[in-house]
Formats: C-alpha cells, structure tokens, sequence
C-alpha cells in the first residue's frame, strides 16, 4: 500500500522517481547566481543514475552550478490540477569532462536553446531524490482548498 505524507500526498520511493525522471526531458535547475536563488529550464536526460544537462559554458547556469549543490526539479500535474507529480534531485554539479562519456551523451537528445558550440556537459548525481503524487480528491486525504468563510481574504486551508 502507498505511503502518504503529513499532508496525504502519496510518498514516492527512489525507483518510482526515477522511472519518472526516466522518462521527462524537461526539468528545472535550482541553484544560486549572484547569491540569489536562482531556478532555469533545462533539457535533460537520465544518465547512469546522475541527471544531464547541456549549456553553454558562458552562461549563467554553468558558472551557478558548477562543483556546487543544486537541486533539479521536474514535475507534470492535469490542468484543473487535480492530480500530478513531483520528483526532486539534490546533488554536486560537475563538469563531464572524459572524452568518452562525452561522446555517449552526444547521442542523447540534449540539444542546446542556444544552438551554440560551447555548450558543456553538467552532471548531477543523484545524491537525495524525494518525490509525491497527488492523486485527486478520491485519492489523497488532504487537498488544498480555499475556506468558503475565508474566500473574502483569500486564506488558504488544509482539510
């Protein structure tokens, strides 16, 4: 049987997210630039258990990740809301720099935004990873929802 958080999301093990991210291409990296929180779009792709990205080596996400602790972010929920899952990653970001791994992940679709030709290969290994799935009004116990006493103020409860 599932296992359910404080707030009756269902928990997700390490297999489950990772079938998840398996099978994504787009996530979000978390990191700091300018000692500012900072949070990019990213192509990526699963790759022996680290999480892969492609950017320019100029660009502000290399320089914000690189030998430092990130979290990558990547999540799908239905329009209304509804239902939907997140899975999150924390890990050291480095560089790939052996030639050979760099031509394995020259196949995999990472393909630069930028079509530029100094884009670098980051590695995040997955060090942490949690997840949940919101399963709906059936599934989950608690859901957020706006307190038709508080609708006026725009508080937000937990039932």
């Amino acid at each position: 049987m599932p296992m359910s958080d404080s707030w009756g999301l269902e928990t997700l093990d390490r297999e489950q997210c990772l079938a998840l991210l398996a099978v994504e291409r787009l996530g979000r990296v978390v990191f700091t630039s300018r000692a500012l929180p900072a949070i990019q779009p990213a192509r990526f792709a699963l790759h022996h258990g680290a999480i892969v990205v492609r950017t320019p080596s100029q660009s502000a996400l290399f320089a914000g990740i690189l030998d430092s602790v990130v979290a990558f972010a990547v999540d799908e929920f239905a329009k209304d809301l509804g239902t939907g899952w997140y899975v999150t990653v924390v890990g050291r970001a480095s560089e790939v720099r052996d030639p050979i791994v760099i031509a394995e992940l020259a196949t995999l679709p990472l393909a630069c935004w930028t079509g530029r030709s100094d884009s670098r290969y980051l590695r995040i290994p997955i060090e942490s990873v949690t997840g949940r799935r919101i399963l709906g009004a059936r599934g989950n116990e608690a859901l957020s929802v706006i307190d038709p006493q508080d609708e006026r103020s725009g508080r937000v409860c937990h039932s």
